[in-house]
């Protein structure tokens, strides 16, 4: 520590130079050891600084989502009740109000394996495997057809049985995932029985295709009833 009071200012021309020296390099190489500090430790604290920041914003962002996840959850509450009422899940299932149909839908059935399909249609409607799901904007086909005989329409045709009667601005509703999507028919078409090009999408955007035999009771030919979508309710 250099001379500071009387006995600095009593010192030498040369001793006060020497101190001030000395003085002003302390202070160098103190600057130079803080700076050095810095520079060696601001890559940790400017990590340390932004690793608080994140963790913040994903705490808000945990918030939002959870508050998210409840008004989804009310959502597909109130969707459940419907499709419930209904008489049908929210799962996968269909409800024509005209002609008072409603079943559950088998999802990715193989169309070309006939004892999957007969399975299928023992238990609901089908829905063709490789055609796409509501909501996804592309062709959803689902079926109830496959009846060997007129004595096996009410086994496996009942749900579609009255589809013909359904015209253009008639409702469907499908229930997918606890989301209910609401179509209106807008086209008939009759084709025959080995007409498969309806499975492929025909880039129509979201298509709800519904095929049953026709004239119901037999297998002669097919029934398409095509709707487009209306509305969309999470």
């Amino acid at each position: 520590m250099p001379p500071s009071g009387i006995i600095y200012q009593s010192a030498s021309f040369l001793k006060r130079m020497f101190y001030g020296l000395m003085r002003g390099v302390g202070a160098g190489i103190i600057s130079f050891v803080v700076l050095s500090v810095i520079f060696a430790y601001y890559p940790l604290v400017k990590e340390e600084i932004s690793y608080k920041f994140s963790k913040k914003a994903v705490a808000t962002q945990s918030g939002f989502g959870s508050l998210l996840d409840r008004v989804y959850a009310d959502s597909a509450s109130r969707t459940q009740e419907e499709a419930k009422k209904l008489g049908v899940d929210s799962y996968f299932s269909i409800v024509i109000p005209k002609i008072d149909a409603h079943s559950r839908i088998i999802a990715n059935v193989d169309s070309g394996n006939k004892e999957e399909y007969l399975d299928a249609l023992s238990h609901g409607v089908a829905h063709a495997r490789g055609t796409y799901f509501p909501g996804q904007g592309k062709g959803i086909f689902l079926y109830a057809h496959s009846t060997d005989s007129p004595l096996n329409f009410a086994r496996y045709n009942a749900v579609f049985y009255l589809l013909g009667k359904l015209e253009e601005g008639d409702k469907i509703i499908v229930f997918f995932a606890d989301k209910k999507y609401e179509y209106k028919v807008f086209d008939k078409v009759t084709t025959s029985a080995t007409d498969t090009s309806w499975l492929t999408d025909k880039g129509m955007g979201e298509v709800l295709i519904l095929q049953t035999c026709y004239p119901p009771g037999t297998t002669w030919q097919r029934l398409l009833v095509l709707a487009k979508p209306v509305t969309q309710r999470n």
